[in-house]
């Protein structure tokens, strides 16, 4: 089964919801992994900022994990949105991945100290742990960590190696924290289409994040993942829209799935800018807005380290996709001829 096109949302704060949860969603949402100093450090300053932008933009979503600088992004996180209404926005973190103090090792000359590309100290460790006592500890961890009285969504983070313990004892878990109100929503975050199927067919997930798998070079999510998520009402939030850079500034050298991007795959986005361009539309434009051609993507997520890379994104979100460009996209076989595409209404 395919999902037919939609039409697109028109602003960045378009609001939708997780599934059936009733959870708000903006069109637009803002992934924090930068502010855990993802491959270079982030100023406390500049992390705040970078907030604050997304607010004055419109963005009421925001994602953590623990994962991301070792809980530097969930502290940053929360110092910046404390003086908000707690009910005028959404945030969601993820457990799987518990932070286990282990003294300081490794410099603070802000490399990659940590062993998972973060320019953070490594005083701490992360272990793998989706048991139901796992689950609830980490929750209790973030809220900790973000100073906030509540995590409106709670996502199973990367759990590719650990589906037993996920499925049988992970997930189960986060449906208790729902049905005692400590959590308004659950799902799973993944870089990967096929066990988040899963998680949509076999359990009463409200909504996964998936990152990387339905962009303008990868549409693996398309195959099973959309088209079930509509078909049993719950949300897709996508992430990685840009492949880690291949398609905000394709060039010799750039990443695709931090690494560097074969010549074919290099050839598909310059190919596709060159289309989006002669429309008038920047590539970043074209990547943001085309998983909106689904019915099932309630949002899609973007990183930003600084108030600039968040309103370049809430500029390029708001750019107008003309279907010329689209159909001329399939044209240069950078879509293929049944792939979804946005339809967004004219303004008067």
């Amino acid at each position: 089964m395919s999902a037919g096109p939609v039409s697109a949302p028109g602003e960045v704060a378009d609001i939708t919801t997780l599934g059936r949860s009733g959870v708000p969603v903006t069109a637009l949402s803002f992934g924090a992994a930068a502010l855990g100093n993802l491959f270079a450090p982030v100023t406390d300053e500049a992390a705040a900022e970078a907030v604050h932008a997304a607010w004055d933009a419109g963005i009421r979503y925001f994602d953590t994990a623990p994962h991301y600088g070792l809980g530097l992004s969930e502290r940053r996180l929360g110092d910046a949105l404390r003086g908000r209404d707690r009910d005028t926005y959404t945030l969601s973190t993820k457990v799987g991945r518990l932070l286990v103090a282990d003294g300081p090792r490794g410099g603070r000359d802000g490399g990659c100290t940590d062993g998972e590309g973060f320019a953070v100290p490594a005083t701490h460790r992360r272990v793998w742990d989706f048991s139901g006592d796992g689950v609830r500890r980490s929750v209790e961890d973030s809220l900790q960590r973000l100073g906030l009285d509540r995590i409106d969504v709670v996502y199973l983070h990367d759990p590719d190696d650990h589906a037993d313990q996920a499925f049988r004892e992970g997930y189960p878990a986060l449906e208790r924290l729902r049905a005692e109100g400590t959590v308004r929503a659950i799902g799973a975050g993944m870089n990967q289409a096929a066990m988040l199927t899963r998680f949509i067919r076999d359990t009463d997930v409200d909504a996964v994040l998936c990152a990387g798998r339905y962009t303008l070079l990868d549409q693996r999510a398309g195959d099973e993942l959309l088209p079930e998520a509509t078909a049993r009402g719950k949300s897709v939030v996508v992430g990685g829209v840009f492949n880690s850079g291949l398609l905000a500034d394709p060039r010799p050298g750039a990443t695709y799935d931090y690494a560097p991007a074969s010549m074919d795959l290099l050839d598909r986005a310059l190919r596709a800018k060159a289309v989006a361009e002669r429309h008038g539309v920047p590539l970043r434009a074209a990547a943001l807005r085309f998983p909106f051609g689904r019915t099932a993507v309630a949002s899609v997520l973007v990183g930003a380290r600084s108030a600039a890379e968040v309103a370049d994104a809430a500029a390029m979100f708001a750019t107008r996709t003309p279907a010329r460009m689209w159909e001329e996209l399939r044209g240069e076989s950078v879509l293929g001829a049944d792939v979804p595409v946005p339809v967004e209404v004219e303004q008067p």
